[in-house]
């Protein structure tokens, strides 16, 4: 365990903002996190996984730790269920291919999300109809005071959408360590519905598709229309679908009645941010090397040297556009540092 000083994030950041952290760690083992948060103020922390889902819009005059404990166990098996511990270093992706090879159902519509697994709970990670909350069983966390593993169960979580206790009253109290997720071994629930999945099987003439199926479906809509973070800087979506009262709704629909949607519970409607944009004419909107990509307005670019400022702007230029259109606050779904 090597700690280095004045350390470039750049390759550590998806959206490839090139900002220094006064020290740098990467710790591969629970044992090593606590040696490292016992010679370091809490405060002085700065927890950083795979890198996603954030935006860098300064030099971090803290020690950054990266987390890359890794590992996949087996916990528990029955006839149609499997119960997976997954070390938070592990790369989200690839374990969800694991999955796939092994035949566990329930992470197919989340392939090809960017980040380690370790982050995923405390963003409630989501895409074509499924979030993570769906097969999540419980995660273990070391509080920073006290060096102790706690595990918290699905209620405690508090999921919601893009949401978690971790991204709200336990902000920086905790470091999650591993995630244990409850997987189908037969009789997979398909979610097929949702977005462009069923249109992706029918092009591929396939009629009863199984979890790789659903698999390769989503890998092939997202590499259409998202761009890899390697050849170009980005963190997925970066805003929230807004979410609003029926009644704000149908007032829109006057005005817009093209506007798609999708009902939920207690007479909310959620809008697609993307189409937002895109309507108000800033898919493919560029300053310097902070652009809106050109196939999927949700999604924000750094073309090169963009700093985090530049793009934070151009976030924000983006959000009062859309509120002078049409009265919607959208929220950034990407954590600003």
């Amino acid at each position: 365990m090597q700690v280095a000083e004045n350390f470039s994030l750049k390759e550590h950041n998806t959206f490839g903002v090139d900002v220094n952290a006064r020290k740098f760690v990467s710790v591969h083992s629970t044992d090593e996190l606590r040696d490292v948060l016992q010679q370091t103020y809490a405060s002085e922390i700065f927890v950083l996984g795979g890198g996603s889902n954030m935006l860098l819009t300064q030099d971090i005059d803290k020690t950054v730790v990266h987390i890359g404990i890794k590992g996949i166990e087996l916990i528990s098996e029955s006839r149609d269920e499997v119960v997976l511990k997954v070390g938070a270093g592990e790369n989200w992706h690839q374990f969800v291919l694991y999955c796939i090879e092994k035949a566990y159902g329930g992470l197919e519509n989340l392939s090809l999300i960017p980040g380690n697994v370790g982050t995923a709970p405390v963003q409630n990670i989501g895409a074509y109809g499924v979030e993570l909350k769906d097969t999540f069983e419980s995660c273990e966390a070391m509080r920073i005071q006290t060096l102790e593993i706690e595990t918290f169960n699905l209620q405690q979580c508090e999921f919601d959408y893009r949401n978690s206790v971790f991204k709200n009253k336990l902000k920086g109290e905790y470091i999650i360590t591993s995630v244990n997720f409850r997987l189908s071994k037969k009789d997979h629930q398909l979610r097929t519905e949702y977005g462009a999945i069923q249109a992706e099987l029918d092009k591929k003439q396939i009629k009863k598709p199984n979890i790789k199926d659903v698999s390769d479906a989503v890998i092939s809509i997202r590499q259409q229309k998202l761009p890899d973070p390697r050849e170009l800087g980005n963190s997925g979506s970066f805003f929230k679908n807004p979410v609003i009262k029926e009644a704000e709704f149908k007032k829109l629909q006057k005005k817009f009645p093209e506007m798609p949607f999708y009902a939920l519970q207690a007479n909310n409607i959620k809008i697609p941010a993307g189409w937002l944009i895109d309507q108000a004419g800033l898919k493919g909107y560029r300053q310097g090397d902070a652009g809106v990509h050109k196939n999927q307005a949700l999604v924000l670019v750094n073309y090169g040297n963009a700093t985090g400022e530049e793009i934070l702007a151009l976030s924000r230029e983006i959000q009062d556009k859309i509120f002078k259109k049409y009265n919607i606050k959208l929220e950034p779904e990407v954590n600003v540092f």
